[in-house]
């Protein structure tokens, strides 16, 4: 008892020196970074579609960034996986921070993504190989590298696509490492993905400091891929003899940010619309339109996020069957939401064309009468008396 109790005391310290750690120093460093933004014209200026109002320095990614590398040296271990995140952390940030300096093609911008995505499983091993889920083994094979390098990808660009508001990425990403922190100390799962969870979740709060609504900086496309990327790296590096438990986790704490790209494509393929245009539909778009403010549209997405991220840890680490309810509560939350708003179909418009179908048959039905209607019964009436003319005649 007294070993397991010293074990423990050992893991909070280690946990509490990780997050303080990158905490206190992304918190002063974020500052300077956004002087350097400034300097360097990494500046996010206003229009129709954005919500801010003033031009925003937008280097941020690079304040969590050091961070992440401040926690690596001081609480990380050498190995081919570490170095291959490394590696593709460093291109993902550098082409973000790029582009935040002169925005970049969106095709110069994925080549960049893909390049970093694809190093974390040819270099450093890190695969989607296998899932058991409902009594079925799936294999994946030689197929395991580009459905690994898909993973990423996604995860990549919901992070980017959710960045719309004032600590919107940095909270919900905050929000998935503290979950993932919490089930791996809680199973016992102290290896790589243990390290960063605690190392990002320090990072993104000090960040949030700065960034939470009035944010004084952005994190820019530096900051929202980098998060993508690592939150996917934890994801596969959870993924060793992938169960439904260790599957669903990640997905369903990541809720907002998936879905929320889900509709932006269904939105644009019903419109005809390139999939990477840009548009005011997202879900904090929807919510602003109900005259939500800012700073209640995050704490709403964050207090959903927030219950996905329960349900999951009451799933996996509690009672399957009220994990079942929570989610089923939120699936109806979702549902009623999709179709009060304008998230993947234009909802004014749908009502419109329901008026107009039911305006044009009542004025069908109007039309009919009076002298359509007299007419018809006249000629009804001249075809039963010739009906009785021509049973006579048989007779």
């Amino acid at each position: 008892m007294t070993l397991v109790s010293t074990m423990n005391r050992e893991i909070m310290t280690q946990i509490i020196l990780m997050v303080s750690t990158t905490f206190i120093f992304v918190a002063c460093a974020t500052p300077f970074v956004k002087k350097i933004a400034l300097h360097v014209g990494a500046v996010d200026m206003p229009n129709e579609r954005k919500v801010h109002k003033k031009p925003m320095p937008r280097l941020g990614g690079l304040a969590i960034y050091l961070g992440f590398l401040l926690g690596y040296m001081c609480f990380g271990t050498h190995s081919a996986m570490m170095n291959s995140i490394l590696i593709s952390s460093f291109i993902i940030v550098l082409t973000g921070v790029v582009d935040d300096i002169k925005p970049l093609k969106a095709s110069t911008k994925f080549i960049g993504q893909l390049i970093a995505s694809a190093i974390i499983p040819l270099y450093g091993g890190i695969l989607l190989q296998d899932v058991s889920a409902f009594g079925l083994y799936l294999n994946f094979g030689i197929l395991s590298v580009p459905i690994t390098i898909f993973f990423i990808l996604g995860c990549i660009n919901c992070i980017n696509l959710i960045d719309g508001l004032d600590g919107l990425a940095s909270g919900i990403s905050s929000i998935y490492f503290l979950t993932i922190g919490i089930v791996a100390t809680i199973q016992g799962k102290y290896g790589l993905d243990f390290v960063l969870t605690f190392v990002m979740l320090g990072s993104t709060l000090g960040f949030l400091l700065h960034n939470f609504n009035p944010a004084s900086i952005f994190m820019g496309d530096s900051g929202s891929m980098f998060l993508g990327l690592i939150i996917a790296v934890i994801a596969l590096l959870g993924f060793k003899n992938v169960t439904m438990s260790s599957l669903i986790i990640p997905l369903l704490v990541l809720a907002i940010p998936i879905l929320d790209t889900l509709f932006a494509i269904l939105r644009r393929m019903l419109k005809g619309e390139k999939i990477s245009k840009p548009d005011k539909f997202h879900i904090h778009h929807q919510l602003l339109r109900r005259n939500f403010s800012q700073r209640q549209t995050v704490l709403i997405i964050y207090l959903i996020d927030l219950l996905f991220a329960s349900a999951s840890i009451i799933y996996v680490l509690k009672d399957a069957t009220l994990g079942y309810i929570i989610y089923g509560i939120l699936l109806a939350i979702i549902l009623t939401f999709v179709f009060t708003t304008s998230i993947v179909f234009d909802n004014q418009t749908m009502k419109e064309k329901i008026k107009a179908f039911f305006r044009r048959k009542e004025n069908v039905e109007v039309k009919e009468t009076p002298e359509k209607k007299t007419a018809r019964k006249k000629k009804d009436i001249e075809e039963l008396k010739k009906t009785r003319r021509t049973k006579k005649g048989h007779k």
